[in-house]
């Protein structure tokens, strides 16, 4: 059975749309990635997702001694994830992936911007969820992205606006 990612960005304390979106996985989920500025306590994200969730520290939560970017394994796909402000958001993806190579993971994931993006070139996958509280892409509409992790060990990502 296939590993459900869900990756998360920018809830701002307002988590309704995080609820929703842990609700649309239903019983599949098996990881949460919250990319920051989550405006509350992690274990209010904790509690949430209801399964296990990786976190990293936004601009907005210096509140919280959570790192500000780390390097995670999903099933055997290492990732580089961070808010991205210290990498000079969209600006800065150079700069990420070049942080992700030479630390051997093929997956950077970064918050930020509130805008998703998903980009799948051989060797390095980069995305940006968006942000579920304050979306600033064209349209307006919250986003998320799910991460696929099949059998056979391939990755999958959908983008999905509320």
């Amino acid at each position: 059975m296939p590993m459900k990612i869900l990756i998360v960005s920018d809830t701002h304390g307002n988590n309704t749309n995080l609820r929703k979106a842990v609700a649309n996985m239903g019983e599949s989920l098996s990881l949460m990635v919250h990319l920051g500025d989550l405006m509350c306590h992690p274990d209010v994200i904790r509690e949430i997702a209801g399964c296990p969730v990786e976190i990293v520290k936004g601009n907005c939560d210096s509140f919280t001694d959570i790192q500000a970017a780390r390097l995670i394994d999903i099933a055997g796909h290492k990732a580089f994830i961070t808010h991205g402000h210290l990498y000079g958001g969209s600006w800065g993806i150079g700069t990420m992936k070049d942080i992700a190579k030479e630390n051997g993971a093929e997956i950077v994931m970064f918050g930020h911007t509130h805008e998703p993006m998903l980009d799948k070139t051989p060797g390095m996958t980069v995305i940006n969820p968006g942000s579920l509280s304050k979306p600033r892409q064209d349209g307006g509409r919250p986003t998320y992205i799910v991460m696929s992790v099949n059998d056979n060990g391939s990755t999958d990502y959908s983008l999905v606006y509320m």
